[in-house]
């Protein structure tokens, strides 16, 4: 599944308004990439619904830290805190043909993701980002580029990414650019998903 590992990354988040739409609009603006998130909690039946969604737009749905819900999602993201409470090397057992992704602060953080059999890593906050609160200080394009040599993975470029910013992410070497409010909070969401995927294009 790796070889769809690339291109916008868009993440729907319940704190953002209603899953599903948010979900319809990214798909309809040709995202095929999409975690679901939610710090309340995931819904197993809005996980199912989605996932049936994300697939008929020939899409993948990954689902944000439970990994009691892998198996209805085609893969799980996880933090460095959700790792230090799993059995990482069990998880990619048990995740056998799913995705798993992590987010890696640094090099070194990276470098181990791939040693636990991630399939692709997060990287970031690449810009100032107000919705994830521990995100932490930006740290720029150089440490995405750092990352993305330091591993044989693909990358991808997590906060504050904009429409403006696309040219810089691509720059980097990352294979993905996560987004959530350039799409959620545009006036037009599906057009603000189809211009994003249009400029990773060129």
């Amino acid at each position: 599944m790796t070889t769809q590992l690339s291109g916008i990354y868009a993440i729907v988040d319940a704190a953002e308004g209603d899953i599903l739409a948010q979900l319809d609009r990214v798909l309809a603006g040709g995202i095929r990439i999409v975690q679901y998130r939610s710090k309340t909690g995931i819904d197993r039946d809005v996980l199912v619904r989605a996932v049936r969604r994300a697939h008929a737009a020939g899409g993948l749905l990954i689902v944000n830290d439970d990994v009691e819900l892998l198996d209805a999602a085609d893969g799980v993201h996880l933090g460095q805190e959700d790792l230090a409470s799993l059995d990482a090397y069990a998880l990619r057992e048990r995740a056998r043909d799913k995705i798993v992704g992590i987010s890696c602060p640094d090099v070194a953080s990276a470098q181990a993701a791939v040693v636990l059999g991630a399939d692709y890593i997060g990287v970031g906050a690449m810009y100032a980002t107000g919705t994830k609160h521990d995100a932490g200080e930006p740290i720029g394009p150089q440490r995405i580029r750092a990352a993305v040599e330091a591993v044989r993975i693909p990358v991808v470029a997590i906060g504050g990414i904009t429409l403006a910013r696309i040219p810089e992410v691509r720059a980097t070497g990352a294979a993905m650019a996560a987004v959530i409010t350039a799409i959620s909070r545009a006036s037009d969401p599906t057009g603000a998903a189809r211009a994003l995927v249009d400029a990773w294009a060129r």
